[in-house]
């Protein structure tokens, strides 16, 4: 099976490739060198609540309304 090294795009074979997913060490070591370098995240949720949000909350509690 045929499949995209992750890294530059190249196809190559899965199955005995002893870097897959990557097509080959170099590939392999620059994906690492900017996973150790924080450049993949995820976004992050803020914990902060809007005034709006904290409002309707509010008013929902006095409503007696539970989600």
């Amino acid at each position: 099976m045929l499949v995209k090294c992750p890294r530059c795009g190249r196809e190559m074979e899965y199955e005995g490739n002893e870097f897959r997913p990557f097509c080959s060490e170099r590939c392999k070591l620059i994906d690492f060198g900017a996973w150790a370098d924080e450049e993949y995240s995820l976004p992050a949720e803020t914990g902060e609540m809007t005034e709006e949000e904290i409002a309707e909350i509010e008013k929902a509690l006095e409503r007696g309304e539970t989600k």
